[in-house]
């Protein structure tokens, strides 16, 4: 059974960082593609980064330059580092990755941006 569970979000200023942390079990890691979503209030879920096995990693526009997603494969990890936040960044952040044939959900943490 693939798990994955979220840590890392809280409030911070406008401007600030966060670092969320992602960790996997029940799966190969290393051979996961994964992914950060985030879903606000009222607005669909939307894809905000992905990392290949390999460490190819795609990025939304809306943060590209200011948000890192990466992977430690010795720790089933994977992190989105969060640079420069803006309010328009408030929303609960999942954790996902697709194994053939079912997609899989941490259960999210709340990243809040208000001053």
């Amino acid at each position: 059974q693939v798990q994955l569970v979220e840590s890392g979000g809280g409030l911070v200023q406008p401007g600030g960082s966060l670092r969320l942390s992602c960790a996997a079990s029940g799966t190969i890691f290393s051979a996961t593609v994964m992914a950060w979503y985030r879903q606000a209030p009222g607005r669909q879920r939307e894809r905000v980064a992905r990392i290949t096995s390999a460490g190819t990693a795609i990025y939304a526009d809306s943060v590209r330059g200011r948000f890192t997603i990466s992977r430690d494969n010795g720790k089933n990890t994977v992190y989105l580092q969060m640079n420069g936040l803006k309010p328009e960044d408030t929303a609960v952040y999942y954790c996902n990755t697709f194994i053939i044939p079912k997609e899989y959900w941490g259960q999210g943490t709340q990243v809040t941006v208000s001053s």
